[in-house]
C-alpha cells in the first residue's frame, strides 16, 4: 500500500507579512546606497537655485517688462527639462520701477530671499542696487547695461557693450555717410555720456563732432527737439525750405536714443520732416526696433533707410532660433515676451551664462550652488561660454577685460550694423564689428 504525502504546514499569517516587510526593507535599503530604483523613478532632485530678474514696467519712461516675463518662461522650459544640472530654478521678479529706491528694495529683497544672483536685468540705477548685492557678494550677471556700475563692479558680468558700444558704433556707421549729425538724447546723468561715446565713432570717420540736443526722458512732444536737431544740420523748416537742396540735405543726419520715447519723437519728427528737407536718421536697438518701425508706418514712416546698431545678430537671424522655440512653448501667448526685443535677447543671453557656470560647477563636483561658487567660476573662466554665436564666446578674467576709460568691466565690444529697407530691421554687415579700439579710445572729458 502506498502512503500518502503529508501536505507542508502553511505559513501563519504573522510570518508572511514579516516576510515581505524584510523583503521590502532590503529594496528600500538597496534604493537608500544607490544599488536599486523604482521603476519611474530618478535620482533625488538637487537643492534650488533661486535667482533675481527685475526691470521697470508700467513707468512714464522706458520699460522692459519682457525681461521678467522671459525670465519666468525660461524658468519653465529648463525645469520642464530637468532643471540647471539638476537644480530647479526658481525666479524672482521685481519692478524697479525706474526709481533709486525701487532699484534698492529690489536688490534687497533679492538678499533676503537668498537668491544666489541676479540675471538679465535692467536698471538705470547702479548705485542704489549694486551695494546691497556687494555686501552679500550676489553677482549681477548680464545686465542690459544701462548703467556705469555693470562695468565698473567685480560682481558684475555684462554679456554686451551697454550703450557705450551702441552709440560708438552708430557713430561710426553715420560716419560714412554725414557731414554734420544731431544727437537727441534724455536729459538724464546717463544721457550725458552719449554725445562722447557717438563722437568717438564720427572721429575714427574723421567727422566733426556731434551737436547736442537735450530732451525730456520722458517727454510726449518732441517738435522742440526736433526743430533743435534739424536746424543744427541745417534742415529745419523753419529756416530751410524744402527747396533749400532741392528736397533733399546731403550729409545731414538726425540720430536719437529715448528708450520708449523715441516713439514719440519719431512722431514730431514726421510731421516736421514733411515741411524740410530731407535728412538721414539714426538710433540704437532698444530706441528703435521693428515694432516702432511698424507703428509710424513701414516703408513710409520716418524710419525706412534708418542707420540702427545693435548688440546681437538681427532678429530674424536663424541663431535666435532656440530663445525661439522655447517662447513659442513656453511663454504662453504672454506678448511682453517679444523675440526681437534686445531686452528679452539680453535675458536669453544672460540665462545662458548661468547655465554655462551651474554645469561646470557640477562637473567639478560643487554640489551647493552659492553666491560665493558662482562668483568664483565666473572669475575664473575656465572654459568661455557659448552662447550659440549671438556674441563672441564670454569670459570675465582680468585679461578679457577692455581698456575702456570709465567702463573696465566691459569684456564684449562686437557691435551689429542693421538698417531699415522695406520696413524691415535687416542686417547691414555681414558679421558683428569691433568697436573695442574706438571705445578705448574715446576722450571723457567732452
Amino acid at each position: 500500500m502506498t502512503g500518502r504525502r503529508r501536505p507542508s504546514p502553511r505559513p501563519s499569517p504573522t510570518a508572511s507579512a514579516t516576510a515581505r516587510w524584510a523583503a521590502g526593507t532590503a529594496v528600500l535599503a538597496s534604493l537608500l546606497t544607490g544599488c536599486g530604483s523604482l521603476p519611474g523613478t530618478g535620482p533625488a532632485e538637487k537643492t534650488p537655485i533661486t535667482v533675481m530678474t527685475w526691470a521697470p514696467e508700467g513707468t512714464g519712461a522706458t520699460n522692459m517688462p519682457g525681461m521678467p516675463a522671459m525670465a519666468q518662461t525660461y524658468a519653465r522650459w529648463v525645469n520642464a527639462s530637468g532643471g540647471l544640472a539638476g537644480h530647479p530654478l526658481k525666479v524672482l521678479t521685481c519692478n524697479d520701477h525706474n526709481d533709486s529706491v525701487g532699484a534698492t528694495r529690489c536688490a534687497q529683497r533679492a538678499v533676503d530671499e537668498g537668491a544666489v544672483a541676479v540675471v538679465g536685468a535692467y536698471s538705470q540705477f547702479g548705485r542704489s542696487f549694486m551695494s546691497p548685492l556687494e555686501v552679500k557678494g550676489v553677482p549681477y550677471i548680464g545686465g542690459y547695461g544701462a548703467s556705469d556700475e555693470e562695468f565698473e563692479s567685480p560682481l558684475s558680468y555684462p554679456v554686451n557693450g551697454g550703450q557705450a558700444s551702441l552709440l560708438a558704433g552708430n557713430g561710426r556707421q553715420l560716419a560714412r555717410e554725414c557731414d554734420r549729425v544731431a544727437l537727441v538724447r534724455p536729459d538724464t546723468i546717463q544721457g550725458d555720456q552719449m554725445p562722447s561715446f557717438l563722437d568717438s565713432g564720427l572721429q575714427q570717420g574723421h567727422r566733426a563732432p556731434v551737436t547736442d540736443v537735450r530732451a525730456p526722458e520722458d517727454g510726449t512732444d518732441y517738435s522742440a527737439a526736433v526743430h533743435r536737431a534739424l536746424d543744427a544740420v541745417g534742415a529745419d523748416p523753419a529756416r530751410y525750405g524744402v527747396a533749400a537742396y532741392g528736397g533733399e540735405a546731403p550729409g545731414s543726419c538726425v540720430a536719437a536714443s529715448l528708450g520708449d520715447h523715441t516713439d514719440a519723437f519719431f512722431d514730431s519728427f514726421r510731421r516736421l520732416q514733411q515741411q524740410s528737407p530731407k535728412v538721414h536718421v539714426a538710433s540704437v536697438l532698444g530706441s528703435v526696433g521693428q515694432a516702432l518701425v511698424n507703428r509710424t508706418g513701414g516703408r513710409s514712416g520716418p524710419l525706412e533707410g534708418a542707420l540702427v546698431t545693435g548688440w546681437y545678430p538681427a532678429a530674424g537671424d536663424p541663431r535666435w532660433n532656440p530663445m525661439r522655440r522655447v517662447i513659442n512653448e513656453h511663454a504662453f501667448g504672454d506678448n511682453r515676451v517679444d523675440p526681437a526685443d534686445q531686452g528679452v535677447q539680453t535675458t536669453w543671453i544672460a540665462y545662458t551664462v548661468l547655465r554655462a557656470m551651474v554645469e561646470q560647477l557640477d562637473a567639478d563636483g560643487v554640489d551647493e550652488i552659492t553666491p560665493y561658487a558662482l562668483q568664483k567660476v565666473l572669475d575664473q573662466g575656465k572654459h568661455p561660454v557659448d552662447t550659440g554665436g549671438l556674441t563672441p564666446k564670454l569670459r570675465w578674467r582680468a585679461e578679457d577685460m577692455l581698456a575702456v576709460q570709465d567702463f573696465p568691466r566691459i569684456v564684449n565690444g562686437m557691435v551689429m550694423y542693421q538698417t531699415v529697407a522695406d520696413g524691415q530691421v535687416l542686417a547691414a554687415s555681414d558679421g558683428f564689428v569691433n568697436v573695442a579700439r574706438t571705445l578705448e579710445r574715446r576722450r571723457a572729458d567732452r
